[in-house]
């Protein structure tokens, strides 16, 4: 329970990071753009490598819808899962598919079980200010455990910018936003932690820290890779 617990409070990390476009301030909307993100756990080991990559971009009535496929390895490289959501941008406003909270790592948990998923989406105005507050996301997953029903629910609340920092990553030197939140995880028992995510304009996300009730970091992410 304790390594799925981890792997929930890493599951944001999955906001990609990617190029900037006319209709989105931070993520991408361009075919061929991609991105990686590397996690590492409280030990600063490598845990998973992330890419991103925009397989097709299209309108959408009144709004644009960017497909992203993700593949994540282990870090031996081996694949663990690979997996395709939508980000849609109208009214000054990106709100990236609930889908991608959920880790792919943990899809490897379930193996074959049956589930379902639904959720409310993750919303990122274009116009961040420190001090913003943003509205709560969440993914609620049943699982069909062979006779036995199990439901999960993740949640992201009392998300907030708090802040401006400038942060070096091996893909390169970004100005962020840093936007915090509180994590929660329920499945049989409730687990409860806090966050901090690192947005740059044309880039996305550029870094992540999960910690646990006392701030001590359970596990971290980074953007390794970017191109255009």
């Amino acid at each position: 329970m304790k390594t799925l617990f981890v792997l929930l409070l890493s599951l944001f990390s999955m906001n990609f990071a990617l190029a900037q476009t006319e209709c989105s301030k931070f993520y991408p909307f361009s075919e061929g753009v991609t991105s990686q993100i590397t996690t590492y756990d409280k030990k600063g080991k490598t845990a998973a490598v992330v890419n991103y990559t925009v397989i097709n971009v299209n309108n959408n009535g009144n709004a644009e819808v960017a497909s992203v496929n993700s593949t994540i390895k282990d870090d031996k490289g081996a694949l663990i899962a690979e997996t395709t959501y939508d980000i849609i941008c109208r009214d000054n406003m990106v709100s990236i598919d609930f889908k991608s909270m959920m880790n792919p790592q943990i899809f490897e948990q379930f193996g074959e079980m049956k589930y379902d998923i639904s959720g409310t989406n993750i919303d990122l105005p274009n116009d961040l200010s420190v001090g913003q507050s943003l509205p709560d996301a969440d993914m609620q997953m049943k699982i069909d455990m062979g006779g036995i029903n199990m439901n999960m629910n993740v949640a992201m609340k009392d998300r907030k910018v708090i802040g401006k920092e400038n942060v070096t990553t091996p893909a390169g030197t970004f100005d962020c936003f840093v936007i915090s939140y509180t994590s929660e995880m329920k499945m049989g028992m409730n687990r409860r932690g806090t966050a901090k995510q690192w947005i740059a304009e044309g880039v996305g996300m550029v870094k992540q820290e999960d910690y646990n009730n006392s701030g001590k970091v359970l596990s971290s992410s980074l953007l390794t890779a970017f191109s255009r």
